[in-house]
C-alpha cells in the first residue's frame, strides 16, 4: 500500500532537533556529571544552526538546565522546552519519526518497547504524543495486520528518494531482542512503503560489537546524499567487528538504489577499540548528526579522529564539520545521533 507519506532525508531542511536532557544517571554510571556538561555543549552547537526542542521532566529540572545553558552562553532564543517525564534520553528511538504527507507533517508512533530488552520504558512511550502536541501535528500510530509495529529510528536510514538502509541483526534475528515476533522481511518492507514512502530496502547483516540495540544502522552506515553511502570498516582482521563490517561492505557494493543505479560507497574507519569497566563500547564515527549547515561528529580522543573528520568533510562540502567529544557519552552505549531526532520543516 502506497500513501502520500515520505520520510525526508536528514540533510533536507530542518526546523530543529529533538533532545531530552539526561536525568537517568544509571545510563552513565560514574560519568553522569560530565555527561550533563557534554550535553550542554551538544545543545549549544545545535542552537547555532536551528531550534532545539528539549524534553525535561518538570519545572525543577528546567530551572537547573536553564542555569547550565546560561553559564555556557547557549542561544536560549533557539530553545523550547517540552515537559515530559522519560525513562531515558535516547530520542532517536523513543521519539516520533516525523514524515511529510503532501505539504503537511505527521508524527509516527512506533510503539517503543525499550529495544525489546529493558522493562522500564512506559514513560518513554509518551514521548511521541508530547512532541506531536507541541508541534501541533497529528500523531499516527503504526500498525501492520492490526498489530502495533515496533521500530526505533536508529534502525533505519533513508535517502529521501525511496531507499532505506537497515540491518538483519536488528529486525530479523529470531531470538535476541525480537521487536515484532513473526515479522518477515515482506512485513517490514510493507510498513516502510506505507508509512515512510520507501520502495527499496538495502539489508545489511550484523551490527557492531557492544551495540546495546543489537544492530542499529546508525552505527554502521549512513546516506550522505541521495546516491552515496558512508560505511564503517575495521582494518584489523583480528578485531571482532572485522568480519561483519566486511560482509556489510560487500552487500553495499552489490546493492542497488531505487532507480536501479549502484550507490557510491565511502569507507569510514572505526575508532580504536574502546573499553570501560570491562565492557566494549560501541564507538562509531557513523553516529554523526546532520544539521542545516553543519554536521556534528562524535570523536573519541583517538588517532583516527582526524581521518574520520576529513572523510566526513569530503561528503559534506557545503556544511561545517564540528567534532564533539563523545568519550563520556558512549558509556551510555550511544552518542549524537542516538540522542537526537530531526524535525523536518
Amino acid at each position: 500500500m502506497s500513501t502520500g507519506r515520505r520520510f525526508p532525508a536528514e540533510w533536507e531542511k530542518q526546523q530543529g532537533i529533538l533532545l531530552c536532557f539526561p536525568h537517568n544517571g544509571k545510563d552513565w554510571p560514574g560519568k553522569f556529571a560530565a555527561v550533563q556538561w557534554d550535553f550542554v555543549e551538544f545543545i549549544k552547537k545545535i542552537a547555532e544552526f536551528e531550534e532545539v526542542f528539549l524534553l525535561v521532566k518538570d519545572e525543577q529540572q528546567k530551572s537547573k538546565v536553564f542555569e547550565m545553558l546560561e553559564k555556557a552562553h547557549v542561544d536560549l532564543q533557539k530553545l523550547s522546552f517540552i515537559f515530559q517525564k522519560t525513562n531515558r534520553s535516547w530520542m532517536r528511538d523513543s521519539g516520533p519519526i516525523i514524515v511529510k504527507n503532501g505539504d503537511k507533517r505527521e508524527a509516527l508512533n512506533f510503539h517503543f518497547n525499550g529495544w525489546a530488552k529493558y522493562k522500564n520504558y512506559k514513560l518513554d512511550r509518551q514521548v511521541p504524543s508530547s512532541v506531536a502536541n507541541h508541534l501541533k501535528i497529528p500523531l499516527i500510530p503504526v500498525f501492520r495486520n492490526g498489530e502495533p509495529v515496533i521500530l526505533e529510528g536508529g534502525a533505519i536510514d533513508v535517502n529521501g528518494k525511496g531507499t532505506l538502509l537497515t540491518s538483519e541483526e536488528c529486525l530479523m534475528h529470531p531470538d535476541i531482542q525480537v521487536r515484532n515476533p513473526g515479522f518477515s522481511r515482506a512485513d517490514y518492507e510493507a510498513v516502510f512503503k506505507e508509512y515512510l514512502g520507501v520502495s527499496n530496502v538495502i539489508w545489511l547483516g550484523d551490527g557492531i560489537f557492544g551495540d546495546d540495540t543489537h544492530g542499529h544502522i546508525d552505527d554502521l552506515c549512513r546516506f550522505v546524499n541521495e546516491d552515496t553511502i558512508i560505511t564503517v570498516i575495521e582494518s584489523d582482521p583480528k578485531d571482532s567487528n572485522y568480519k561483519a563490517l566486511q560482509d556489510n561492505l560487500n552487500r553495499l557494493q552489490s546493492a542497488k538504489l531505487e532507480n536501479g543505479e549502484s550507490p557510491k560507497i565511502v569507507s569510514l574507519p572505526m575508532p580504536t577499540r574502546l573499553d570501560f569497566d570491562g565492557l566494549r563500547l560501541p564507538a562509531s564515527y557513523a553516529n554523526f548528526l546532520i544539521l542545516n549547515k553543519s554536521v556534528l561528529v562524535p570523536v573519541f580522543n583517538d588517532s583516527k579522529d582526524l581521518e574520520a573528520l576529513n572523510i566526513i568533510a569530503g561528503c559534506f562540502p557545503n556544511r561545517k564539520i564540528i567534532p564533539i567529544n563523545a568519550t563520556d557519552l558512549i558509556w551510555g552505549f550511544g552518542t549524537l545521533h542516538c540522542l537526537s531526532q530531526q524535525i523536518p520543516v
